[in-house]
């Protein structure tokens, strides 16, 4: 090609403009082109660091907005250096031409709004547990001794272990271990459960329990090159609904540890207790001491909607907090622990309370999902204060052009007082709406969007959902057009973008997903080109994962 003249022998100036035009067509087509900076809460100047890497990136990338959860909801609790840190964020943003975009007001993961007050906690009933009185506190005794038989593994013929309906091909995944024990003489060993179609190597007990009743469930459990970690699980299983939905985290090798977690009953008398593999591929994997007990006043929670109860047995007579009683509290209760210490009634001078009396008491608790979600109730008229209140400061901070909710994955709800019996679809729609009002009353012309998975019917929108007491069929249609909504939601889902298409939603797609490279990325791209209501894409890794953000770059362009 000869100086001055294009290949196709245009002059400089209509070349340059052929190619400014194709840049802006390529622009407008995908006018939004975001990232996702999530998993640093501007605890430390390291925050920074890191974060500027990233911003650094997109900003070369050609991107030009950051999507950040930096514990926004919280604003009130922010001391000087969190504030020039996130001063330091926003410059790093406007040198590389990117919007701030704040995520706030997750009710899901319970995000900030649980560090205002613990007890906005969804919560699980307790009815009726019998305390007896002794001296000046009154301690819960449980009715009938709830057990496992043969928990510990000790009566075995061969490899088949007595009390059990069943364990994983005996003799070939299962085995009685008098070698590796954590007490007593035998344990139940698993393993060669890669040779298995599903990857199982399981152990099943049918127990007895009473409705509406809390317990622990505890086994001790050894690795030895388990492959993947995530394979093992311990569930606690009514027809096709988890009781306690949890992940572990156990190490590919590890000496015996204890596991525990809680489950509520809820309306039934009967639960399945499963451990072992799902989806194993390799390695070795060691049960003992298997346990399961009622746990009593554990993670009570006190606000209108989780109200305690205390009656005498008969029902003859209710007593007063304040009065006969003080708050049951439970020692060092905090929601994200999982399993507090158990809370004793302590009586008050001049109580009516007398001794040896026997008691019904009735509370509510919270419960820990996969290993650190805690869902807030969306109908306690707190919530919408702390929202209100944030949003004002995030305004008079931020001055937003856009928001992102955080609201999504709700897995819990319709169980308390407050929440109980509600539409859950309209009681979703109604608390979005509320969240996308407070955003807009001090921030009136911010564009708000939300997650898309529990309005989407192809993802969670949809009944029998994790603990949720109810439906959230239609929860779309109690939600604003005017809201845009972030799908996501691991491979490309067309029927979810036809779907928001149809019910006029604008889309952001946030594909990506530390899938290892981009493939998912074009197809996600590859079906946005039928449809008019897509405004963009966002990177949007959750474990810090930014390397292909330059390539990211490149498809948008």
């Amino acid at each position: 090609m000869k100086a001055g003249v294009c290949t196709h022998g245009r002059p400089p100036g209509l070349w340059l403009l052929a190619s400014c035009l194709i840049v802006s067509n390529l622009s407008a087509a995908y006018p939004e082109r975001f990232v996702w900076v999530f998993g640093w809460g501007l605890g430390n100047e390291a925050d920074v660091a890191e974060i500027t890497k990233v911003l650094d990136s997109a900003g070369k990338a050609g991107l030009n907005g950051a999507v950040v959860s930096f514990g926004l909801d919280t604003l009130c609790k922010r001391d000087a250096p969190y504030f020039r840190r996130l001063e330091a964020v926003r410059q790093v943003c406007d040198r590389n031409k990117l919007e701030l975009i704040p995520t706030v007001f997750s009710v899901g993961y319970g995000g900030g709004i649980l560090s205002h007050n613990p007890n906005l906690a969804e919560g699980l009933p307790v009815v009726d547990a019998p305390f007896v009185v002794s001296g000046n506190e009154a301690r819960f005794v449980p009715e009938a001794t709830v057990q496992l038989t043969n928990g510990g593994f000790e009566e075995f013929s061969g490899n088949k272990f007595r009390g059990f309906g069943f364990h994983d091909e005996p003799g070939k995944i299962s085995f009685a271990d008098t070698n590796t024990v954590h007490g007593g003489r035998a344990s139940l060993r698993l393993e060669n459960f890669g040779t298995d179609a599903h990857g199982h190597g399981r152990v099943l007990q049918a127990v007895k329990v009473k409705p509406q009743r809390c317990y622990r469930v505890s086994v001790w459990v050894k690795t030895e090159g388990l492959q993947p970690t995530s394979a093992f699980r311990c569930i606690a299983l009514v027809s096709d609904r988890e009781l306690a939905p949890r992940q572990f985290n156990l190490p590919a090798t590890t000496d015996w540890r204890r596991i525990s977690f809680l489950f509520n009953s809820l309306n039934h008398d009967k639960v399945n207790l499963y451990a072992g593999l799902w989806e194993g591929k390799a390695g070795k994997v060691w049960l003992d001491d298997w346990t399961i007990e009622e746990a009593g006043p554990v993670n009570v929670l006190h606000r209108p909607g989780t109200p305690v109860t205390v009656r005498r047995q008969d029902g003859a007579t209710t007593y007063t907090e304040g009065k006969d009683y003080a708050r049951l509290a439970s020692p060092g209760f905090t929601v994200w622990r999982g399993d507090s210490a158990m809370a004793v009634l302590k009586l008050l001078p001049g109580s009516r309370i007398k001794e040896g009396e026997r008691l019904s008491v009735s509370w509510y608790h919270s419960m820990l999902i996969h290993d650190s979600q805690v869902t807030t109730c969306m109908a306690e008229p707190e919530l919408y204060e702390i929202f209100d209140h944030e949003a004002k400061l995030l305004a008079e901070r931020l001055k937003p052009q856009r928001v992102l909710l955080g609201t999504d994955e709700v897995r819990m709800g319709g169980t308390c007082q407050a929440c109980g019996g509600r539409d859950m679809a309209q009681l979703l729609g109604e608390c979005v709406s509320k969240q996308a009002e407070s955003i807009r009353r001090y921030a009136p012309k911010a564009q708000v969007y939300v997650w898309s998975d529990m309005f989407d019917p192809n993802h969670n929108a949809h009944p029998n959902y994790y603990l949720v007491q109810g439906d959230f069929s239609g929860s779309w249609k109690h939600v604003s057009t005017n809201l845009v909504m972030a799908v996501w939601g691991g491979r490309p889902r067309e029927a979810s973008l036809k779907f928001f298409a149809e019910q006029g939603f604008p889309v952001l797609i946030a594909c990506y997903y530390d899938a290892g490279d981009l493939s998912d990325v074009k197809n996600w791209m590859s079906l946005s080109k039928s449809m008019s209501n897509v405004r963009g894409f966002m990177y949007t890794p959750w474990t810090k994962r930014y390397d292909l953000l330059p390539q990211f770059g490149e498809l948008l362009r």
